[in-house]
């Protein structure tokens, strides 16, 4: 009987832990990694990205350039992180050189190369669970929310920073980007014209970040210069200037 009794206890207190963590009352006991610019980090509860949490990035458009700006995005954000970062693929296309620039260096970088989708989450959720990493990444076409679910107790259990790329290769497999997950955050990245110089040439690239949806907080708008060689953005100087032509079609709403 006693077995019995402390078999059930350690069930409801597990139970009791699960529901805390879903209702954000454990909120205080995390940690954040901040932006480093304070009209995005004021967005976020805690003032940053939260360790043990899963956080949704896609590009913007229809095209692979919005794609490859959600990747530096994530990049940078894993670069900003300690420890090494496990990435989950299945198609072995990253140009890395580029995120190099933005700070995520090869030598912290552990590829998992998958067959399929499904070895991806599975991936992902094992890396999740092993605990001590500075970020796992995982390249998904679909998020479900039962997925979505156990990926954030993953890391929640181990406040390991999740951040998934939504990545597709036709953008009919773009219609579920709108649906419920369990992620903390979901953001979409979009390329637009690099910022001005008082001379001929290329300024830094900039990104509209549109943070789409934040538990326990609001979403915005942001013009940003894309991540430095330490994965840093910073507000773009004439973000106050945007006209109509700057703003992009979105064909994900």
């Amino acid at each position: 009987m006693t077995t019995a009794v402390a078999t059930s206890n350690a069930v409801l207190d597990e139970l009791r832990e699960k529901i805390a963590s879903l209702e954000g009352t454990g909120l205080r006991h995390r940690s954040f990694l901040p932006f480093g610019v304070g009209e995005i980090d004021a967005q976020l509860p805690g003032g940053g990205l939260a360790y043990g949490a899963l956080h949704e990035v896609a590009g913007g458009g229809n095209g692979a350039i919005d794609g490859a700006a959600a990747a530096l995005f994530i990049g940078g954000i894993a670069a900003r992180t300690s420890g090494k970062v496990v990435w989950c693929l299945t198609r072995f296309d990253l140009f890395f050189p580029a995120l190099a620039q933005a700070g995520l260096h090869p030598d912290r970088v552990i590829f998992v190369e998958c067959d399929k989708e499904e070895t991806v989450l599975a991936s992902f959720e094992e890396a999740l669970r092993y605990g001590g990493l500075g970020a796992v990444v995982a390249e998904l076409v679909r998020l479900p929310m039962t997925a979505s679910r156990r990926l954030q107790l993953a890391a929640e259990k181990s406040g390991t920073l999740g951040l998934v790329i939504r990545r597709w290769r036709r953008q009919t497999e773009a219609s579920d980007f709108g649906m419920p997950t369990a992620a903390a955050t979901r953001w979409r990245i979009s390329v637009l014209p690099s910022e001005p110089l008082p001379v001929p040439g290329v300024g830094r690239a900039r990104w509209l970040a549109e943070l789409m949806r934040v538990r326990a907080g609001e979403g915005g708008e942001f013009i940003i210069g894309a991540c430095d060689g330490q994965g840093r953005i910073c507000l773009s100087s004439d973000t106050a200037d945007r006209s109509d032509q700057t703003r992009r079609s979105f064909v994900v709403s």
